[in-house]
C-alpha cells in the first residue's frame, strides 16, 4: 500500500495556522525509480507532445506528469482541447510522445509482454465506435475473441453485461439502438474481458443523469478490492467527486494532482469549478511572469497556505499534491536532460536494465492469434454480408464493364453517310437515274461499275449534284465525305489504261476518283480510306477478271502471308482486350480497399481495435484475406464473359491467366491500401483513386502502344503496375506463349514486386502514422 507521509508539526499550539513552506523541487530534479514506475497503474513523467511543424507547433502535452495508483478512480478533468484524449492516446500506446516516457501496468505501451495495448486495457473512446451493422452479441463475440477469451466465456459475461446495464435484446442491430443504448453496448465492450486498467473517455458524455450516475456506481464498486483501476476523463467537473484522485489539466499541463475533498479544503472552495478557476488564474500569472525559474509544469499546492484540519502533502514522484513513495534508500541518476532515473536495490539504473524492463512480463504476444483472426476475417465477411445491396453491385459492376467494352469497342462504324457526285449520269429528283453498267469486259459507265462494289454495310450513299454542294454537306457535317467522278471519267480511264506511261496530265486528272474527307474522327476517316481503296481493288480485279486477264495485275506487289501470331484482319477488341481485363480487376480491387481503413478509422472503430491488442499486420491481414475472396469472383466473371461468352481468343494456358489476373487484382487491392493508410478522409481517397485511374490506363499500353510515346515516357510507363503484366497476358492471350518467355514471366515478377511494395508501405504508413 501507499502510505501517506502527514506534515511535522514541531510545536501543537501551529495546528490550524498558515505555515509558509518551502517550495517543491523543480520536476526536472525530482526523482522516480523504476521500481516506483512499475507500482503505478499508469505513471506519465516528463510527457511532451506536439503537432504540426518545427517552425510553428502546436503544444497539445507540455512537461506533464501524472501518476495513477492501482486500485483507484483517476478522474482526468478539463475542458475540450486541453489535450485529455491525447494523454489518453499516448497511454494506450496509439500515438507517440516527442519525449517523456509512460508506464503503464508496470511496462511501456507497445513493448513486448507490456499487455497494452491489448487484453488488459479495456478502451471506451469518445465515439461510439462500434459496428452498425453487428448485433449486440455480434459486437461482444467480435471483441471477445481479440481479447482471448472463449465463446462460453463471452457468452456467460455477455449475459451480465445485458442484466447490468440494462441493455435490449441481444440479437438487436447496433445501428437500429438509441444513443443511450449504444453507449451502454460500448461501455459493455470496455467492461468485456474484466481488464485490469479501465480508461473511459468521457463515457457520460449526453448520457441520462440516472444512467450516468450508474456508470459511477459501477467504477466505484470494481475498484473496491484494488485489482481494478479506472482513468475517467469528463467535462461535468462535479461528477468527478466520487474519483479517488482527480487530475486538473489545462493546456496540456495538470495543474493540480489530489482526492476531491483535499482540494476542495485546501483552497477553501465549494466546488471543483471554483478550484480550477483559481488554478487557472494561478497558471496564468506564472505564464506571464518573466522569472522563468519559478514556473513549474504543475502549480505544486506547496505553495499555498492550507487549513487547521487538512494535511497536505506534497509528492516528489510529480510535483503536484498527490501520493508519496519512499525513496529514501535509492541512488540517483540524471539522464542528459536532468531527468533521474534510479535503479532497483538502491543501483544505479544501466541502459540495459531500462531495455529491459518487461522481461520479466509473461503475457508476451505472438503475431497473431485464432481468435484475432477469427474475430476480423468473421467481422470483415459479415460487414460484406448485411450490405447485400452493395455486394450484388461489386459483381454486377464487372460484367457491366466487360459487356459494354466488347459491344462498344473494336467493331466496325456502319451507317456513315458518303456524299456522291456522278457527272456520267444524269442527276434528277436527288438520285441519278439509271446508274447502270454493262456487266462483262465493257467499258462503259466505269463509275457505276466502282459505285456497285463499293461497301454497302459500311456506307450509306447520297447523291448531290456538284461537288460544291456535296463538299458543303461535309462541312456541314450531314456526310463523312464527298466523291466526285467527272463527265470523262470512263474514257480517261480506258485511256490511262491504255496509253500508260504515255498518258497526259488532262487524261490522269480526268480518270480520278476525287475524294473530300472528314479527318476530324481519326478512326472514321481511316476506315472510309480503307474501303474506298478496298473497293477499287475489287472493281479492277472484277474487270480485268471479265476481260479474261490476271487479276493479280491489280494487286500491290506486296503479298502479306499468313500472320504467325493473329488474323489477318486483326481486331482492336483483342488488342485491347488483355489491357481492360487487367485494368477493371486493378480497378475494382482498388475500389473495394481504397476506403476500407478510412471508414473504420472514421468511426473510430480502428483505434478501438488497436487498443484491443490488433496490429496492422493483422488488419491488412484479413482485409487481404476477404477481399481476396470477392476479387476471385469479380475475376472469373471478367474472364468467362470475356472469353466464353464474347469470343475473345485465349491461346495460352488458361491457368496462367487466371494467375496473371488474380495477381493484379492483389496489386490492386494493395494499392488501395497504401490509399486508405494514407488519406484521412474518404473524398481525399476517392481523389486519388480516381486521379490514378487516368495515368495508369494511358501509360500502361492498354489502349496505344508505349513503342508510340516519347523516350523518357515510355521508361516511366514501363515501371508502371500494369505495363509489364498486360504486355504479358496479350502474349499469351493472341501469341499463346508460355510462362518461360521473358514477355511473360517480367509481368508475373513487375506485380509480385508491386504487391510487396504496396503492402510493405502500408504497414509503415499504419505502424508509424500516430502523430
Amino acid at each position: 500500500m501507499i502510505d501517506r507521509v502527514e506534515p511535522v508539526t514541531q510545536n501543537p499550539d501551529l495546528v490550524g495556522v498558515n505555515v509558509e513552506r518551502p517550495p517543491p523541487p523543480a520536476l526536472t530534479n525530482q526523482q522516480s525509480t523504476i521500481w516506483a514506475k512499475r507500482q503505478h497503474a499508469v505513471c506519465v513523467r516528463h510527457a511532451y507532445k506536439t503537432y504540426g511543424s518545427k517552425k510553428n507547433p502546436n503544444h497539445v502535452l507540455s512537461n506533464l506528469n501524472m501518476t495513477v495508483a492501482k486500485g483507484t478512480i483517476y478522474g482526468l478533468l478539463g475542458a475540450s482541447g486541453c489535450g485529455k484524449t491525447t494523454l489518453l492516446s499516448c497511454i494506450v500506446g496509439r500515438r507517440r510522445l516527442n519525449e517523456g516516457e509512460i508506464w503503464v501496468l508496470g511496462g511501456k505501451p507497445g513493448t513486448k509482454g507490456s499487455g497494452v495495448p491489448g487484453k488488459r486495457v479495456g478502451y471506451m473512446p469518445q465515439e461510439i465506435a462500434l459496428y452498425g451493422e453487428f448485433s449486440i452479441k455480434e459486437t461482444m463475440m467480435y471483441f471477445g475473441w481479440i481479447f482471448g477469451m472463449h465463446t462460453s466465456e463471452i457468452n456467460e459475461r455477455l449475459q451480465f453485461l445485458l442484466n447490468f446495464l440494462d441493455l435490449p435484446s441481444q440479437n438487436r442491430l447496433v445501428k437500429n439502438l438509441s444513443g443511450g443504448q449504444q453507449r451502454r453496448v460500448s461501455f459493455a465492450v470496455a467492461l468485456m474481458h474484466d481488464p485490469e486498467l479501465l480508461i473511459l473517455d468521457e463515457p457520460t458524455v449526453g448520457v441520462d443523469p440516472l444512467l450516468r450516475q450508474s456508470i459511477w456506481n459501477h467504477l466505484v464498486q470494481i475498484t473496491k478490492d484494488g485489482n481494478k483501476t479506472v482513468i475517467i476523463t469528463t467535462h461535468y467537473i462535479e461528477e468527478a467527486r466520487q474519483a479517488h484522485t482527480i487530475g486538473l489539466m489545462r493546456s496540456g499541463k495538470l495543474l493540480a494532482e489530489e482526492s476531491p475533498h483535499v482540494l476542495l479544503s485546501i483552497y477553501n472552495c465549494q466546488s471543483l469549478e471554483e478550484v480550477f478557476l483559481k488554478l487557472s488564474r494561478k497558471q496564468g500569472q506564472a505564464n506571464g511572469s518573466n522569472n522563468e525559474a519559478n514556473i513549474s509544469n504543475n502549480i505544486s499546492l506547496a505553495t499555498i497556505n492550507w487549513g487547521k484540519k487538512d494535511s497536505v502533502y506534497v509528492t516528489e514522484e510529480s510535483g503536484v499534491v498527490g501520493l508519496n513513495f519512499h525513496q529514501s534508500k535509492e541512488v540517483l541518476i540524471t539522464d542528459a536532460n536532468g531527468h533521474v532515473d534510479v535503479g532497483l536495490n538502491g543501483k544505479a539504473a544501466t541502459k540495459s536494465e531500462m531495455s529491459q524492463v518487461c522481461d520479466d512480463c509473461t503475457d508476451c504476444s505472438q503475431w497473431t492469434t485464432m481468435g484475432k483472426m477469427r474475430a476480423l476475417l468473421q467481422k470483415n465477411f459479415l460487414r460484406m454480408w448485411r450490405n447485400v445491396g452493395v455486394m450484388l453491385f461489386i459483381f454486377a459492376l464487372p460484367v457491366m464493364q466487360v459487356i459494354l467494352f466488347c459491344m462498344a469497342i473494336g467493331r466496325d462504324p456502319t451507317g456513315l453517310k458518303l456524299a456522291i457526285v456522278n457527272h456520267e449520269v444524269n442527276y434528277t429528283n436527288l438520285t441519278y437515274q439509271n446508274c447502270t453498267y454493262e456487266p462483262g469486259c465493257k467499258f462503259s459507265r466505269l463509275s457505276c461499275r466502282y459505285l456497285h462494289l463499293l461497301r454497302n454495310n459500311t456506307i450509306i450513299k447520297n447523291y448531290y449534284p456538284d461537288p460544291d454542294s456535296a463538299i458543303e454537306a461535309v462541312k456541314t457535317g450531314h456526310a463523312w465525305g464527298a466523291l466526285y467522278f467527272t463527265e470523262n471519267f470512263t474514257d480517261a480511264l480506258v485511256a490511262r489504261m491504255a496509253l500508260g506511261k504515255d498518258s497526259d496530265e488532262e487524261t490522269l486528272d480526268q480518270s480520278e476518283i476525287r475524294v473530300w474527307l472528314d479527318m476530324s474522327n481519326q478512326q472514321i476517316g481511316i476506315i472510309l480510306q480503307r474501303d474506298l481503296q478496298l473497293s477499287y481493288q475489287d472493281f479492277a480485279k472484277d474487270l480485268l477478271e471479265a476481260c479474261d486477264t490476271n487479276p493479280k495485275i491489280a494487286e500491290i506487289p506486296i503479298t502479306f502471308k499468313k500472320p504467325i501470331y493473329g488474323s489477318s484482319e486483326p481486331s482492336f477488341t483483342d488488342f485491347v482486350a488483355p489491357g481492360v481485363i487487367l485494368t477493371i480487376v486493378f480497378f475494382l480491387a482498388v475500389a473495394l480497399t481504397s476506403s476500407a481503413l478510412i471508414i473504420e478509422r472514421m468511426e473510430g472503430l480502428l483505434d478501438r481495435s488497436w487498443v484491443a491488442g490488433v496490429t496492422p499486420a493483422e488488419i491488412l491481414f484479413s482485409h487481404v484475406m476477404t477481399q481476396f475472396v470477392v476479387m476471385c469472383g469479380q475475376t472469373a466473371l471478367v474472364l468467362i464473359f470475356m472469353i466464353l461468352v464474347f469470343g475473345v481468343q485465349c491461346k495460352g494456358d488458361i491457368g496462367w491467366v487466371i494467375t496473371l489476373t488474380i495477381l493484379q487484382g492483389l496489386c490492386g487491392m494493395c494499392f488501395g491500401f497504401v490509399i486508405s493508410a494514407v488519406c484521412e478522409l474518404e473524398r481525399n481517397a476517392i481523389q486519388l483513386a480516381l486521379g490514378s485511374f487516368y495515368p495508369t490506363l494511358l501509360l500502361s499500353g492498354v489502349i496505344w502502344p508505349i513503342e508510340g510515346m516519347p523516350g523518357i515516357l515510355r521508361y516511366i510507363a514501363t515501371f508502371l503496375p500494369l505495363t509489364l503484366a498486360t504486355t504479358s497476358l496479350r502474349s499469351m492471350l493472341t501469341r499463346g506463349w508460355s510462362i518461360a518467355e521473358a514477355d511473360v514471366y517480367l509481368g508475373f515478377i513487375s506485380t509480385i514486386i508491386w504487391i510487396v511494395a504496396f503492402l510493405t508501405i502500408s504497414l509503415l504508413v499504419l505502424k508509424f502514422k500516430r502523430g
